[in-house]
């Protein structure tokens, strides 16, 4: 059986797993937002970064991409997405159901833990790019993320007005 994994922020960009195909798809009862403080990735404990989470909402839905794994590499791709993703057991695991033209698949999800520390949804956009202008984690600065992405997303034909709101701001910031 095929393994998907669905992406919406780094994973668009980023996968670092072998790819065999990708679709666009949307994910109902989700919506991407910056919602996750960032102690190791894109931030620090001493200064967190913050990093886009899956945050629930059955209004919403969430455009992104579904990769199918290159088939063999299943087990060490799950394994190396663990310890990718749940360094720090803010984001949960999840198979979900996600659309795409060609139909339904299940994919691999992951989406943020409301109950978790690293839980910050509902910050102002101001808020928001004044983290991520000036944050810097183990992967590298914050607003490159934010810049890589929103790129990414422009390039498979996708808007996030959010996501283009903070980039204009954070580019502003950091000039």
């Amino acid at each position: 059986m095929a393994m998907w994994v669905f992406g919406y922020g780094s994973l668009l960009w980023n996968p670092e797993f072998p790819v065999a195909e990708t679709r666009l798809a949307r994910l109902a009862g989700w919506h991407r937002s910056f919602c996750m403080r960032s102690i190791h990735h894109r931030g620090t404990v001493e200064a967190p970064g913050l990093v886009l989470a899956l945050d629930a909402d059955p209004a919403a839905s969430c455009a992104g991409l579904v990769l199918r794994v290159q088939p063999g590499h299943e087990d060490q791709t799950l394994a190396e997405l663990r310890e990718r993703e749940l360094v720090s057991s803010a984001y949960l695991e999840r198979e979900l159901a996600v659309e795409t033209d060609q139909g339904a698949v299940m994919a691999l999800t992951y989406v943020i833990d409301p109950d978790h520390g690293q839980y910050c949804g509902g910050l102002p956009l101001e808020e928001q790019a004044d983290i991520i202008a000036r944050a810097v984690g183990g992967r590298g600065p914050n607003a490159e993320y934010l810049l890589r992405t929103v790129a990414h997303l422009e390039e498979i034909g996708l808007r996030d007005d959010d996501l283009v709101w903070l980039r204009d701001r954070v580019s502003g910031l950091i000039a």
